[in-house]
C-alpha cells in the first residue's frame, strides 16, 4: 500500500525524490506529452477504457504454459513449430519482472527516473542472449503473421518491446534484438460458440532499436519540469483525441454558460 501511494504522488518540478514512470507512461509520452504531463504534474488521467479481461485470460493460460516448460527445461511446442532456437527463460527474478508495478526496472541517473515495465515472457537463445516475449490476442477473419507497416497504431506494440529490451540491458543482461509477438488469433468462421473458442497462434519476430528510449526519457524528464506542452498526435495521426475531445467539450461549455439565461433577483 506504501509503494503504491509512493508512485502515485504527483510529479514536482525539480523535484530530489526519483519519479517513477513506468513503460505506459513512455508510451502515453510518445502519444501525447500534453496527457502525460497533466497525468504525472496533476495526476489527471485520460479516461480508461473496459478491461480487457478475456486477453488477461489468454495472457495467464500462456505463461502457465511456457512456465511448465521453464521449469523442465524444455522448448515449447509453439518454439518447436516457428523453428526457433530458444527456450522459457528460468531466472530467479522472473516472477516479479512479470507482475506490474514491480517489473523489470532500473534507475535512470541522469534524469532521476525510476523506470519499470512488467515483461510478459523472457526466453533464452544458445547464445545465452535474453529474448523479450510479448503475448497478444484478438479475432480478425485475416492470419496475422506480422505487426503490420511501420507508421500504424501497431508501433505501439514495437516500442512496447523495445523499451523492455532497453531495461534488461540496463540490467546487465545480453539481450538480442529480436523480440517475439505471440499472438492468438481467434477463429469466429466456426457455426457457434458452444463454450469453445479455438485459436490460430502465430509467432513472428519483431527485430527492435531501444536507441530512442533515453533519449525520450531525457525529453519526459524537461517534459515534467516545464509548463503544459503542446497536444500530441492520435495513434491513427491527427491530433490527440483526448486533447481534442477536452478543447470541444470545454468551449460548449463555456458557450452554453454564456448563453443561459441570467436570473433575476
Amino acid at each position: 500500500m506504501n509503494y503504491w501511494k509512493e508512485i502515485s504522488q504527483p510529479y514536482k518540478p525539480d523535484q530530489k525524490a526519483p519519479f517513477k514512470v513506468s513503460r505506459s507512461k513512455i508510451e502515453l509520452f510518445k502519444q501525447c506529452p500534453r496527457c502525460f504531463w497533466l497525468d504525472a504534474r496533476l495526476k489527471i488521467k485520460r479516461p480508461s477504457g473496459p478491461p480487457f479481461n478475456i486477453n488477461k485470460a489468454i495472457d495467464e493460460l500462456f505463461k502457465k504454459e511456457f512456465d511448465l516448460h521453464r521449469a523442465a527445461g524444455t522448448q515449447h511446442p509453439l518454439q518447436i513449430k516457428f523453428n526457433i532456437d530458444a527456450k522459457p527463460y528460468n531466472h530467479k527474478d522472473m516472477d516479479a519482472w512479470r507482475e506490474n508495478f514491480v517489473g523489470v526496472f532500473t534507475m535512470h541517473e541522469p534524469t532521476n527516473l525510476h523506470v519499470f515495465g512488467a515483461v510478459d515472457d523472457v526466453w533464452v537463445n544458445d547464445n545465452d542472449e535474453l529474448i523479450v516475449v510479448d503475448y497478444k490476442a484478438t479475432a480478425k477473419d485475416k492470419e496475422i503473421t506480422d505487426l503490420g507497416p511501420v507508421g500504424g497504431w501497431q508501433d505501439s506494440y514495437r516500442r512496447q518491446m523495445e523499451v523492455y529490451q532497453w531495461l534488461l540491458r540496463a540490467n546487465g543482461h545480453k539481450v538480442s534484438n529480436t523480440g517475439y509477438f505471440v499472438y492468438a488469433n481467434a477463429d469466429v468462421s466456426k457455426d457457434g460458440f458452444n463454450n469453445l473458442l479455438e485459436f490460430r497462434t502465430n509467432v513472428f519476430p519483431h527485430v527492435g532499436s531501444d536507441k530512442w528510449v533515453e533519449k525520450t526519457l531525457v525529453k519526459m524528464k524537461k517534459c515534467l519540469d516545464g509548463d503544459m506542452p503542446a497536444v500530441g498526435t492520435a495513434a491513427m495521426g491527427g491530433p490527440c483525441d483526448f486533447c481534442e475531445y477536452a478543447k470541444k467539450r470545454t468551449q460548449l461549455t463555456l458557450e452554453a454558460v454564456r448563453n443561459s439565461p441570467k436570473k433575476t433577483t
